[in-house]
């Protein structure tokens, strides 16, 4: 048997994709058309439990400002303004978020930008 024949028996397959970065790690992304499955952002999923954590706190009166509490996890108060505000976030879409489901345009880069206060528009801006 020669290298250049195929076995018989041998099917070959050929999918295209290309390899890019996402929040740091790098993903296969299919062609346009092609159906994929989405997996759960963890970034996401953590800044969103993160958020809900932080506001609880503060609602609470464990920590009585947001200096407080950022100082306590050793970050910029600055940083933690833009975290929380994913609390005002449409219930729909924290739940995309949290089940992969979300559209591959919305990441936590886009999210920490300043969006919408009602939940229409927000849905409408993310769809």
């Amino acid at each position: 048997m020669t290298r250049g024949a195929p076995i018989p028996e041998t099917v070959t397959l050929h999918v295209p994709f290309r390899i890019v970065k996402r929040g740091g790690r790098k993903e296969m992304q299919m062609p346009e058309g092609a159906t994929q499955s989405r997996r759960t952002d963890n970034t996401l999923v953590k800044a969103l439990a993160r958020a809900f954590r932080w506001k609880r706190m503060l609602e609470s009166g464990e920590y009585a400002t947001i200096a407080e509490l950022a100082e306590r996890e050793g970050i910029a108060p600055s940083y933690m303004t833009r975290v929380l505000r994913l609390t005002l976030l449409a219930p729909d879409i924290v739940e995309a978020c949290l089940d992969g489901k979300q559209g591959p345009e919305v990441t936590l880069t886009q999210l920490l930008e300043p969006f919408p206060v009602e939940w229409e528009k927000q849905v409408q801006e993310m769809s």
